[in-house]
C-alpha cells in the first residue's frame, strides 16, 4: 500500500493505492459507506489488487478518515454533491485514466449517480455493495437504532479508532439520514442513463434495505446487470461473505478488461 493524499482547493483528502499505478492498469476506485474510511476497507483492496491484476484505489470523504472535516449540517443532496463534484475531482487528481467504481452503501449510490449522470469516459463499470437507490422504513429503524449504540454503547470508541474527528463523521451522516427531508431521496431517475455494466450485491441479511433495492436497479438499468443476493452477510457482503463477494467483483473486472481488449 502506498499512502498518497490528494489536494483539492487546498483541502486534504486521505487517500491509498494498492497493486499498480494508472499508467499500467485500470483501476478500482472504492468509495466507502456513510461511516467508512480507507482504513475501513481493511485488507479488501490489497485482495482485488492480487486478484483482478488492477491498480486499487481509496480515499475518504471529507469529514471522514484522516481527510479534513465537512461543513456540517450535510445538505439533503450531499451524495449527488459527492458524485457530481467531488469524484470527478478526484479522479483527476489521482490521475486515474479507466476506471471500475466500487462503492459501498453510500459509495454505492454515488457510483450510480455518477455513471447514470456523467458519462464519464472514464468509467468501465461499477459495482454496488449495499447501495441504496431509495428510502425504506426498515432502512431509517436501523440508521436510528444505530444513533443509540453511538450514545449509549461502544460504537463511538470503536469508531474513533479510524476518524480523526468521530463526532463529525457519525452525525454528518446519521442526521442527514433522519432528517424528515431526507425521506425524499430517491436515485432511481439517475439508473437508466448509466451506459457501463452494473454488479450489484446485497447482503441476504441487510439490515439497511430490502431486495426492493435490487429490483429497482433491475427496472431500470438497461446497460448489462448482474444482481446477486450474497447468502449469510448482512450490510458488508465484501467483509462478511468475503470470498463470494470479492470472487464475484474478481470475475465481473476481468470480462470488462477482456471485452476492453477485443
Amino acid at each position: 500500500m502506498t499512502s498518497d493524499g490528494i489536494d483539492l482547493d487546498g483541502r486534504h483528502l486521505e487517500a491509498a493505492w494498492w497493486g499498480v499505478g494508472p499508467d499500467l492498469a485500470p483501476t478500482l476506485v472504492l468509495l466507502h459507506e456513510g461511516l467508512g474510511c480507507v482504513a475501513l476497507w481493511r485488507d479488501v483492496p490489497a485482495l482485488l489488487a492480487e486478484t483482478t491484476g488492477c491498480g486499487v484505489f481509496a480515499y475518504s470523504r471529507f469529514g471522514y478518515g484522516q481527510s479534513d472535516p465537512a461543513t456540517l449540517p450535510r445538505p439533503m443532496s450531499y451524495m449527488h454533491d459527492e458524485a457530481l463534484d467531488v469524484l470527478p475531482r478526484v479522479l483527476d487528481a489521482a490521475g486515474i485514466r479507466r476506471a471500475i467504481l466500487v462503492g459501498h452503501s453510500d459509495g454505492g449510490s454515488i457510483a450510480a449517480i455518477h455513471a447514470g449522470a456523467m458519462r464519464d469516459p472514464r468509467i468501465a463499470g461499477i459495482v454496488l455493495l449495499a447501495a441504496h437507490f431509495f428510502v425504506e422504513d426498515l432502512n431509517v429503524e436501523s440508521i436510528a437504532r444505530i444513533r443509540t449504540d453511538y450514545e449509549t454503547g461502544e460504537l463511538r470508541s470503536r469508531l474513533a479508532r479510524y476518524h480523526a474527528n468521530v463526532d463529525s463523521a457519525f452525525r454528518g451522516w446519521n442526521d442527514a439520514w433522519l432528517d424528515p427531508r431526507f425521506r425524499d431521496f430517491d436515485i432511481t431517475s439517475f439508473l437508466p442513463g448509466i451506459s457501463v455494466p452494473v454488479l450489484a450485491l446485497q447482503g441476504a441479511g441487510d439490515p439497511y434495505g430490502t431486495g426492493a433495492q435490487l429490483a429497482a436497479l433491475e427496472r431500470h438499468v438497461r446497460s448489462p446487470l448482474t444482481a446477486l443476493l450474497i447468502p449469510g452477510a448482512r450490510h458488508s457482503p465484501h467483509l462478511e461473505a468475503k470470498e463470494a463477494t470479492l470472487t464475484a467483483i474478481a470475475r465481473f473486472a476481468r470480462a470488462i478488461l477482456m471485452e476492453s481488449r477485443t
